[in-house]
């Protein structure tokens, strides 16, 4: 009698050779149409074999480079396409025909539709792929998105990379002894050796970050924009080149002055003002010395220190972000303001705007915008024209210094009778309070 394992083996060996071979004799017949028309009879078979139509797909994608024109191309990665939708164990070939097809249609200057194709696909949930490659993949869709202006889908888009994705990879051993290890998968098992042409992790990182500062460039959130290039900043190959670091060190200053007052601002720029590379930049260490020190500093003298180095960073002071030159002035008249709310508790308004050196309108403008935003204290008294610098105290406030006062009183009360009855008992004086 037959074994009965022996029969199934040669009958999908068979399976697979004649799927191969017929697709390889349309492919030397050049019969494009044909060689379509094949795949897809070949995966709409009836109880066909997964293998059979795994590899009639990995050998229709072997084609594609060969094919003699674009629309041509772009039928047979549209056939495969169709094949693949739905089977879990050609996600990654769908991936990698999309990213084709939409590399295909943005040459062809149809931005959106490269974008939709590229969005159809969430790479996010391939099990097999390699990381770097999924991470090349998401940026793409970002890259897409932010080329036709759509920036709110960029932004949901790029949050599904986070920071902690371009840590080292996570490795496997392929169980041979000294042999290499891989990437290992999210459901444990080695990935698939990531597609030619994609970037390694350090890489993708930097284009994560450029991907986020074009974002927040449209936002117009300089502290955010700083974030990432301190992260850029941080990066081994950007820190090893002189000729790059000096470039991100200089606009992270320029966007920590930038940035508005805060908490995580000022941890920022003390930190950024404490880096060993700040001295090798003289002029951005006098600039961060200006917003570290509680001293008042006029614009015009800032103006003259740094405007021809304002004037040579383009991509900050020109074009569409133009308006960072008034933001920066801005900037420096909070920073006096914050210094004078240190020292005076109470200023007039005209006294302000004469240490300021602007009008009495912009000095009143400037105070009320940092009052509204929770970065000053103050109160203005507009018919006195005082100005009453700390917040006013909660009922809670005075209550408990109220009564903290009045403890101190009766305790110092308390001490003053004790040392008057001590004294008159050594030099025996009858006080009137002594007396039966």
């Amino acid at each position: 009698a037959r074994p009965g394992g022996v029969f199934p083996f040669f009958s999908h060996a068979a399976v697979l050779f004649a799927s191969s071979a017929l697709l390889q004799a349309c492919f030397e017949a050049r019969q494009w149409k044909l060689l379509n028309e094949h795949v897809i009879l070949i995966s709409k078979r009836r109880a066909q074999l997964k293998q059979a139509v795994a590899a009639t797909v990995k050998e229709a994608i072997g084609y594609i480079d060969s094919t003699p024109d674009e629309d041509t191309k772009i039928e047979l990665i549209k056939t495969l396409t169709s094949v693949t939708e739905g089977k879990i164990y050609l996600e990654l070939e769908r991936a990698r025909l999309t990213r084709k097809l939409a590399a295909i249609l943005e040459a062809r200057g149809k931005i959106d539709e490269a974008a939709e194709a590229l969005q159809e696909v969430a790479v996010e949930t391939f099990g097999a792929m390699a990381k770097t490659e999924k991470i090349a993949f998401i940026l793409e869709q970002v890259r897409l998105c932010l080329k036709k202006k759509d920036f709110i889908r960029a932004f949901i888009l790029v949050k599904k990379v986070t920071p902690r994705a371009f840590s080292e990879k996570r490795l496997v051993s392929d169980g041979k002894q000294d042999g290499e290890k891989k990437e290992m998968a999210m459901d444990g098992t080695t990935a698939a050796p990531p597609d030619e042409g994609i970037p390694s992790l350090e890489e993708l990182k930097l284009v994560y970050y450029e991907h986020l500062i074009a974002y927040y460039t449209h936002t117009n959130d300089a502290l955010e924009i700083c974030r990432c290039y301190q992260n850029i900043y941080d990066t081994p190959s950007i820190k090893g080149d002189t000729s790059k670091w000096t470039e991100v060190l200089k606009k992270v200053c320029w966007y920590v002055v930038l940035a508005p007052s805060g908490p995580m601002q000022s941890s920022i720029l003390h930190m950024v003002h404490g880096d060993e590379n700040l001295a090798k930049l003289p002029l951005y260490e006098r600039l961060l010395r200006i917003f570290v020190k509680n001293d008042i500093v006029q614009w015009t003298d800032v103006q003259d220190q740094f405007g021809v180095e304002m004037m040579e960073q383009d991509s900050i002071f020109l074009g569409k972000v133009a308006e960072n030159r008034d933001t920066f002035k801005l900037r420096v008249v909070d920073h006096n303001i914050l210094v004078i709310s240190n020292y005076y508790s109470q200023i007039t308004l005209p006294r302000l705007a004469d240490i300021l050196k602007i009008d009495v309108e912009e000095a009143e403008k400037y105070l009320s915008d940092l009052v509204l935003k929770k970065t000053v204290k103050a109160k203005i008294n507009r018919p006195q024209g005082i100005i009453n610098f700390g917040a006013k105290p909660k009922p809670e406030e005075v209550l408990s210094q109220w009564s903290g006062n009045i403890g101190k009183l009766l305790e110092l009360l308390e001490k003053s009778c004790h040392k008057i009855h001590k004294e008159a008992q050594q030099h025996k004086v009858l006080v009137p309070s002594m007396r039966q």
